[in-house]
């Protein structure tokens, strides 16, 4: 059993995010102390890593708490998994397309922009009603 700070230092996972995780239910509660201190098993470090890899991958906290939940129970469903990881695919997608939208808006305002101007083309367009 070790401490939260050892925890988080072998999961990657900061000290505030585990307590966050523990109060709203995302992992269980730790082991405690006789002097009250958090305990944390190899188990309890091994899913604070994998909530820790689906934040990297970019799930929202619903669908890792969802994943990880998934990945304990008696019988793996992989058709679940699917689907959620399908839904953040899609959502990935979709925020690269506007992202894409962004940047060609930027390139083409920024495009207009000389150096020594008195009125920045930029800040006029933004300034109008006009969709960019």
């Amino acid at each position: 059993m070790i401490a939260i700070g050892e925890a988080s230092r072998q999961s990657d996972v900061g000290i505030e995010t585990i307590r966050y995780y523990e109060r709203e239910g995302i992992v269980p509660r730790p082991a405690r102390a006789l002097n009250n201190r958090r305990l944390y098993s190899a188990s309890d470090v091994g899913r604070l890593r994998f909530l820790k890899k689906c934040r990297d991958l970019g799930f929202p906290l619903s669908d890792a708490k969802a994943l990880l939940e998934l990945s304990e129970g008696s019988a793996e469903d992989c058709r679940s998994v699917k689907e959620l990881a399908e839904a953040h695919i899609a959502s990935v997608r979709s925020k690269i397309s506007e992202l894409r939208r962004l940047e060609h808006a930027l390139s083409e305002l920024t495009a207009n922009c000389d150096t020594g101007n008195v009125h920045c083309p930029m800040l006029q367009r933004l300034r109008t009603k006009d969709d960019i």
